[in-house]
């Protein structure tokens, strides 16, 4: 068999979900990566808590859609996979490009930037490829990619509050995978990042976003 495979470069569409209505009383822009499984707008639950009048939550949707087990019939979405990563991850870029284009930040907001699960290997490479400069950095049961070096966020200095979070009883993180977590993320950012464990499993801990949006 004599195959080859070639690459082709084309306009696509995609959508991104939002929560309240960005006015001038609101304090703060959440830029929110969803994990693989989820849809943007369902991941958009776990903010209706923050108040309203000062939060307005950006929720980006990932491109590579499928049906969910058990029974196929519901959505999840995927941001990367191993194949062909380099060129999705440029893809996805130009989205958030795209995204921010679309929703920009106003000078009298502060902007959070969380990635969640597989959306932490996003979020974290924007903020490093584009140096977004972020008021807060939430890191929360993902794993940091591997490539990443101190250097690609020097730019933010002290001037970004660092959180890394994850639950005590993920079932995708052993003691050795943590251990690892904690010390990419000391490397990259210094020891002024905020590390908070919860007991739980692989889960967005809502209580801990309230806690952090109401800080």
């Amino acid at each position: 068999m004599n195959s080859t495979e070639k690459e082709i470069s084309f306009q696509v569409t995609n959508t991104y979900s939002t929560l309240n209505t960005l006015t001038s009383s609101t304090k703060y822009i959440w830029f929110v990566c969803h994990g693989m499984g989820h849809l943007s707008r369902y991941f958009l639950k776990y903010f209706d808590a923050l108040n309203p009048e000062e939060h307005y939550i950006i929720s980006p949707q990932a491109p590579s859609k499928y049906y969910i087990k058990p029974d196929f019939k519901h959505v999840g979405a995927s941001w990367l996979t191993k194949e062909k990563t380099t060129s999705e991850t440029e893809n996805i870029m130009r989205y958030f490009d795209a995204v921010f284009k679309a929703e920009p930040v106003p000078k009298y907001c502060k902007l959070i930037v969380l990635g969640y699960s597989q959306g932490v290997s996003v979020a974290m490479r924007y903020v490093a490829k584009r140096q977004l400069a972020c008021y807060r950095l939430i890191i929360m049961s993902g794993g940091i990619p591997k490539e990443l070096t101190p250097n690609d966020f020097a730019f933010l200095k002290e001037k970004t509050k660092v959180s890394m979070i994850y639950g005590t009883d993920d079932e995708y993180l052993n003691d050795e995978r943590i251990a690892y977590e904690k010390k990419k993320v000391l490397e990259l950012f210094g020891e002024t990042v905020q590390i908070i464990p919860f007991k739980g499993k692989h889960e967005v801990n809502k209580d801990i976003i309230n806690t952090i949006g109401n800080s």
